[in-house]
């Protein structure tokens, strides 16, 4: 069965009956209803009142050896010679203004501080190990993040998980490395399009745990075309074989201008229940392995070190991003750096990216109201297992979210969505509410966000 592809566009309107991945959704509100901002604010002034004591520090890398097929992320392939010096040479004058816009908004004396760091991409392990090096001195010189005090986590992939690069990260203090194998079938791997070999990939896992990172995790996909029940338990098993801290299992998605995409089918119903019984299968092994579920996507091994209160998250508010790939959250406003998926247009973007001398302001995002604040704090926290806590909420917003999303909880309720067993002080989702996240998040976007991203024109 060939996957259908998936649009990144609006999700399905609330009242109609929900399919069970609409979208994924790991930052609200979506980029794809980013806009150029028109007065492009000084970022000492979207930072100016903002709490600047723990924030999250995010660095990307837009390059990869490859690109999969499923891939929609800003990244390209391969870097012309100069390109990733001329790239770090940009990265650190924007590390430099935004160190110097946060010391301007924090100038009432309160301190900056970062609580957690992350390198992702594309691929960081892209770089060459002295390039390692001076990214990590960017995060530590230019930017004051104490990578050896805080959570470091990294992207890497088989090809460039070498001992080299990953002595600089272990010696710069990464807690946690994440390692995209996706399937330990070579064929499946193939009509995702990642071309690699599982010997490749268990060299890899065996250099990182040499290397002796705290927390290695796994990437897994379901839903690949030709993948079978037992080939999933398969790489399921031959995962846990490297006993991982942790675990993402992610439904494939092929969307417009991916390597999938321009294959061009069709959607299918019995696509959305296979991924459906895959998940399952899937969930039911790892509990049974001794791993507790976090969300839809994550689980992690009961006796895995943490990595911090909030762990490797970086979609809270006080999310500083550098790099043309990443954005940045205040309580106020999201910004980033223009988006594309076709490889010329992010060709382009990194080309203007390293060309730039002033990073002082924002140049396109979404401004966040309290109606968007408010249905991010829900969405955020009812997709992770946990749940939310009720007292939070009101806390924050002055209200029960029953007052604010009453028409909306009473949905998933009726869906089996919201686990019954829970008192008035908490929101939790139910195994069927967990099992249909890509359904429950898009439900919870606002109705101009979703005109903004019906509007968005891919590129």
């Amino acid at each position: 069965m060939t996957p259908p592809p998936a649009a990144t566009a609006a999700p399905t309107p609330t009242g109609a009956v929900p399919r069970p991945y609409e979208s994924y959704v790991y930052a609200y509100p979506h980029k794809t209803a980013y806009r150029p901002l028109p007065d492009r604010p000084a970022l000492a002034e979207a930072w100016a009142g903002e709490p600047t004591d723990a924030l999250s520090l995010y660095l990307h890398i837009p390059f990869c050896e490859v690109r999969c097929g499923f891939c929609n992320l800003f990244t390209r392939i391969g870097a012309p010679d100069g390109l990733t010096t001329r790239y770090l040479d940009a990265l650190e004058r924007q590390a430099g203004a935004v160190r110097e816009a946060l010391d301007g908004a924090g100038a009432d004396g309160r301190p900056v501080r970062f609580a957690s760091a992350a390198f992702g991409g594309g691929t960081p392990t892209y770089l060459t190990a002295d390039e390692l090096t001076r990214l990590c001195d960017i995060a530590e010189l230019r930017m004051g993040a104490d990578l050896r005090a805080v959570p470091l986590s990294v992207e890497t992939s088989p090809a460039t998980a070498t001992a080299d690069r990953l002595a600089v990260l272990a010696e710069r203090g990464a807690t946690r490395l994440s390692i995209g194998v996706q399937s330990f079938v070579d064929t499946e791997a193939r009509a995702a399009v990642r071309p690699q070999r599982r010997a490749e990939v268990e060299a890899a896992l065996g250099r990182i745990r040499a290397a002796r990172i705290p927390v290695l995790n796994i990437d897994l996909i379901y839903g690949i075309d030709g993948q079978t029940p037992a080939s999933w338990r398969h790489s399921l098993d031959a995962a846990l074989a490297w006993r991982p801290e942790e675990l993402y299992l992610y439904p494939l998605y092929v969307r417009p201008l991916t390597g999938l995409g321009r294959l061009g089918a069709a959607g299918d119903a019995a696509w959305d229940r296979q991924r459906l019984d895959l998940y399952r299968q899937g969930r039911d092994h790892l509990l049974a392995e001794g791993y507790e579920q976090v969300s839809m996507r994550m689980f992690r091994r009961r006796d895995a070190p943490p990595q911090g209160a909030d762990d490797h998250a970086c979609q809270t508010d006080g999310m500083i991003g550098l790099g043309c790939g990443a954005r940045s959250y205040t309580s106020r406003l999201h910004y980033s750096f223009d988006y594309a998926v076709d490889m010329r247009e992010i060709r382009a973007i990194i080309d203007a990216y390293t060309a730039t001398e002033d990073f002082s302001r924002a140049e396109v995002g979404r401004r966040i109201d309290g109606d968007e604040a408010r249905r991010r704090h829900l969405l955020q926290s009812l997709l992770q297992a946990g749940g939310m806590v009720v007292a939070e909420y009101r806390a924050r917003f002055g209200a029960d979210p029953g007052e604010h999303f009453g028409a909306e909880l009473a949905r998933f309720a009726a869906l089996g969505w919201l686990a019954p067993d829970t008192g008035p002080e908490m929101v939790r989702l139910s195994p069927e509410g967990l099992a249909h996240s890509d359904a429950l998040g898009p439900a919870l976007f606002s109705p101009a966000v979703r005109a903004a991203m019906a509007a968005y024109e891919s590129k």
